[in-house]
């Protein structure tokens, strides 16, 4: 491990990747900075403090800049020559704070610890800064993998422009920036950050920078100065979109069931948080209920296009339920391709973050020209307990990804990559499949005879009474079967209505005979 000399000055950049940028939903036409202190400098094999009254430290995987010659109004052209070294970074910040801060993150990310670097350090003079790489795994897991060519301002451009307000001195550190895929960690988790040049000769690397989360226990003095705040709004950047943020047990506060940092207690969410927000016994009843008695409740309530169209199961007789997360493909333009479609791009962060019984739904605009999935993301969904896919668009590896055993509802085959007609854009927001409009948190059924979306509110009712209106049909084919002409039977006029609920009413009371007797 390469001891890393304590830094004159930290600065670092607000948003600076696509991928990020994307994500937030705005786009800086230059960059903006903020300093950060020495004392946030950490080793790697550290640990970071997660404060008292706290539930929102975040992980930012970032390529760290340490200045060698001193620069001052340096040219872009000569930037890159007063670089000396480039390592591993981890950009953590309390959101929790953030809000107090207003922008300069004097707090909420200049606490001890705050700043880990290393390991090792990478000769700036060997690299391409157009083509190094960072990558971030959370207790093994990774969750951020993304390149310079991401980048909305080059490494040289960053390092001209501060040196055009004041001189980088040798040994100053210039954090660039975080992709996608920051998000919340909590107590026992332990953050692992790599930068390395992949096409370079020898790819020198910077090795894992490693640190673990602990629980702080002494609170903030509110006679001193401001307390810890959230809103909703902290939640979802901390988290990266409000679909991954824990819920909350039905009637509780925030902090009420938490630990003592205010984080949700997985023991002390309800069963329906594991399940992909749908609770045991409503999974039932839809397993039960057939697409075609839902879709005849959906109509019946003014419900009439919550049917995707012309998409098929990759398994005989499969049958999904669950939760949408959602994935929008825009069509191919190659420029936005090569800003959203390597790296950690928004398909692979919905497949690395989709939950148990939870179902992927794909905008492809209905192109099936090329897959939107292939076997490699197949088997992490199905690894992470996702109940299904639906897609608009093709499926590559199409029969590998039916011996994985993930439900894919599709419009067929296709051999081609992503790339020949999309973008992946953006994830849990409001898409179009199949002629259907989904939103995250609307109910998924899918079966052999296609695919609806449900409205969570409905869920419950439309479910009740799909499968009241199937044990009457159940009862009519008996009828049939019988040798009765459908005339008056299907559906029932008065006089068979009436047989139907005699018969209810004789079965009633069979039962509570035989409950007497027993």
């Amino acid at each position: 491990m390469t001891e890393i000399t304590r830094p004159g000055k930290i600065i670092a950049i607000h948003l600076s990747y696509e991928s990020r940028s994307a994500q937030r939903g705005r786009r800086p036409a230059a960059p903006s900075y903020f300093f950060k202190p020495a004392s946030s400098v950490a080793a790697s094999g550290g640990t970071v403090e997660r404060p008292a009254g706290t539930e929102l430290l975040a992980f930012e995987g970032e390529i760290a800049l340490i200045i060698g010659a001193p620069a001052r109004r340096v040219s872009l052209a000569d930037a890159w020559s007063h670089v000396a070294s480039v390592t591993a970074s981890n950009d953590l910040g309390l959101y929790d704070l953030r809000a107090n801060d207003k922008g300069s993150n004097v707090r909420s990310k200049g606490g001890d610890g705050y700043t880990p670097l290393g390991p090792e350090l990478i000769d700036a003079s060997r690299v391409d800064p157009g083509a190094l790489r960072v990558r971030a795994w959370v207790n093994g897991e990774l969750r951020q993998d993304d390149t310079t060519a991401g980048l909305i301002f080059s490494l040289p451009q960053l390092v001209a422009d501060l040196s055009q307000h004041f001189t980088l001195e040798t040994g100053d550190v210039i954090l660039t920036g975080t992709p996608a895929g920051s998000s919340v960690i909590v107590p026992g988790d332990v953050v692992e950050i790599e930068v390395d040049a992949p096409d370079a000769e020898g790819a020198p690397t910077s090795g894992r920078l490693r640190t673990t989360v602990t629980q702080g226990a002494i609170p903030f003095d509110a006679s001193l100065g401001s307390l810890p705040a959230v809103d909703d709004l902290q939640r979802e950047e901390a988290w990266g979109s409000a679909a991954l943020i824990p819920p909350v047990p039905e009637g509780a506060q925030r902090d009420e069931g938490a630990d003592a940092a205010g984080a949700p207690d997985a023991a002390a969410l309800p069963d329906a948080a594991a399940a992909g927000g749908i609770s045991p016994e409503l999974r039932a009843k839809l397993e039960a209920a057939p697409t075609a008695g839902l879709s005849s409740q959906l109509r019946k309530r003014g419900l009439r296009s919550c049917f995707i169209d012309g998409v098929a199961a990759n398994i005989a007789g499969a049958k999904i339920v669950g939760t949408a997360r959602t994935l929008r493909f825009v069509p191919l333009r190659e420029d936005l391709f090569t800003s959203h479609g390597g790296g950690y791009n928004a398909q692979k962060r919905l497949f690395d973050a989709v939950g148990e019984g939870e179902i992927i739904v794909i905008e492809a605009r209905g192109d099936a020209g090329t897959g939107t999935l292939g076997d490699i993301l197949a088997l992490r969904a199905k690894t992470r307990g996702a109940a299904g896919v639906v897609t608009d668009g093709g499926v590559r590896d199409f029969d590998t990804v039916t011996e994985i055993g993930l439900p894919v509802f599709s419009r067929g085959a296709h051999p081609s990559v992503l790339g020949r007609r999309h973008v992946p854009w953006e994830y849990d927001v409001t898409v179009a499949c199949g002629g259907a409009t989904v939103q995250p948190g609307d109910i998924i059924v899918g079966d052999g005879d296609g695919v609806i979306v449900i409205p969570a509110s409905l869920a419950e009712e439309v479910a009740d009474e799909a499968l009241a209106q199937e044990e009457e049909d159940a009862w009519i084919a008996e009828q049939v079967a019988d040798g009765h002409p459908v005339d008056g039977l299907f559906p029932m006029n008065a006089e068979w209505r009436a047989r139907f609920d005699a018969r209810g009413t004789a079965q009633g009371e069979a039962a509570q005979g035989e409950a007497a007797q027993s």
